[in-house]
């Protein structure tokens, strides 16, 4: 397969000084010395080039790039038709508002998310900046359509760092602790996590539905919002038939059904959208991330009635839909379709799943293997249990960017480590950094 992704980097790891480096140390004060302690970083390398699946730091260091900055390059960084629009665009114009004057690419974006999203119902759409920031219109939408005030939630889930979205976010720390109090009117359920609750979607699905009717009552919620795979809880992939269950709940009550696609969205999980894995058509779905090759881009897209229910002046913000991002969704997703990288992400899930299934035939340290596509994780226990093995966790990352490998850990627990690749990486880019991976563990 023919991968996209960036400048004509050296595609290999290369470390010429210890990790992070005097030239990276020295960027590590300053941002010190002038960004806020609480904006912190997960390994303190100052990056200048990226490309492919490598970061290239300040002091000459190229790293594999496990993480995607959080799912969001998965086109590749610097992908080379996102550079050239959005190039093409700096020179026309970088703003006017859409709210005060339009511009085709903010239509054109609404067109392509429109035709892309799950369902061929007639949509609409709506752009914003961030994930938080779509996931607080969806509510928004969904509270004016409905006329109702409950948002129903789920275990595990994170949704952003608003202060709605804090209050619909399930961990404390570091998202949540000291910042309250939150907006009121936001209920969480459990949801399906297979590896830890034994149970079939189905009836999973039937203890968060009956906790809603129970203690929230049907004919108050306005919404019910959910990741079909959760991203910062764990990467948590509810058992089949979870979703399709409550989302049928939902129909049924006159709940709008929100799919948060913010970190699944965009090919990430072996499919467009996460949601297709099992035919749930949402309401409302929520995407960002992955929508534009690294440019800050999201939206709302769902039922013209839902969508179009909320006054004229209602939605917005002065960069919403900003030209430039938008011009780089456009390339963006039309890069997903043209190179098929949706197949690219079933081929680098089926190399993780298969490397830590062999690996965890020797080391009943890993828990879980899970995830879909390129959107994979394994889940860390202490030996011989289900005991989370946070401390571990943390371990192997270290180990892993001292030995130049950028991976992310994520779970309510702190035991998770996730695999966000850019789907431009090669099978032996992947492959290496898998085994950094295996070292680390066996080193600990």
């Amino acid at each position: 397969m023919t991968l996209t992704g960036g400048p004509s980097l050296p595609q290999e790891r290369k470390l010429v000084t210890s990790i992070p480096g005097p030239k990276s140390q020295e960027m590590l004060a300053r941002k010190n010395a002038a960004v806020a302690a609480g904006v912190g970083v997960a390994l303190p390398v100052s990056i200048v080039a990226a490309g492919g699946g490598v970061m290239v730091d300040v002091d000459g260091n190229s790293l594999i790039d496990l993480g995607s900055g959080i799912a969001v390059t998965g086109v590749g960084n610097s992908a080379p038709a996102v550079v050239e629009a959005v190039t093409q665009q700096v020179q026309q114009f970088t703003h006017t508002c859409f709210t005060v004057t339009p511009y085709e690419g903010y239509v054109a974006v609404a067109e392509k998310l429109n035709e892309l999203t799950p369902g061929d119902h007639e949509k609409r759409s709506a752009l914003f900046n961030s994930g938080a920031e779509a996931v607080e219109n969806a509510i928004k939408i969904a509270r004016h359509y409905t006329n109702r005030g409950a948002v129903v939630v789920f275990d595990h889930a994170y949704h952003g760092r608003t202060n709605l979205t804090m209050g619909m976010t399930a961990k404390n720390m570091p998202y949540k602790d000291g910042f309250g109090p939150f907006a009121p009117e936001v209920y969480r359920v459990p949801t399906s996590y297979p590896f830890r609750d034994g149970l079939s979607g189905v009836d999973a699905a039937a203890v968060a539905l009956t906790q809603i009717e129970k203690q929230i009552g049907s004919k108050n919620v306005a919404a019910i919002i959910i990741e079909p795979i959760q991203g910062e809880g764990g990467f948590i992939a509810p058992a089949e038939g979870f979703l399709p269950a409550i989302q049928e709940w939902a129909t049924a009550n006159g709940v709008v059904f929100i799919l948060d696609e913010v970190q699944t969205g965009f090919a990430r999980t072996g499919d467009l959208f996460a949601a297709n894995h099992e035919n749930v058509v949402p309401d409302l779905v929520t995407t960002a991330k992955g929508i534009a090759g690294g440019l800050p881009l999201s939206a709302v897209t769902g039922r013209a009635e839902i969508m179009d229910s909320a006054h004229a002046g209602g939605l917005g913000g002065t960069y919403a839909g900003s030209p430039i991002a938008c011009a780089a969704a456009l390339a963006t997703m039309e890069t997903y379709e043209k190179d098929n990288l949706a197949d690219r992400a079933k081929e680098i899930g089926a190399i993780i799943t298969e490397f830590f299934t062999e690996l965890q035939k020797t080391d009943d340290r890993i828990g879980d293997i899970r995830g879909r596509g390129a959107m994979m994780a394994v889940e860390f226990v202490e030996s011989g249990s289900k005991t989370p093995a946070a401390a571990l966790t943390g371990a192997i990352a270290k180990h892993a960017g001292n030995e130049g490998v950028i991976l992310l850990t994520c779970g309510t627990y702190g035991n998770v480590v996730r695999f966000l690749p850019p789907l431009s990486i090669s099978d032996e880019l992947l492959r290496e950094a898998l085994q950094i991976v295996a070292d680390a563990l066996a080193a600990n």
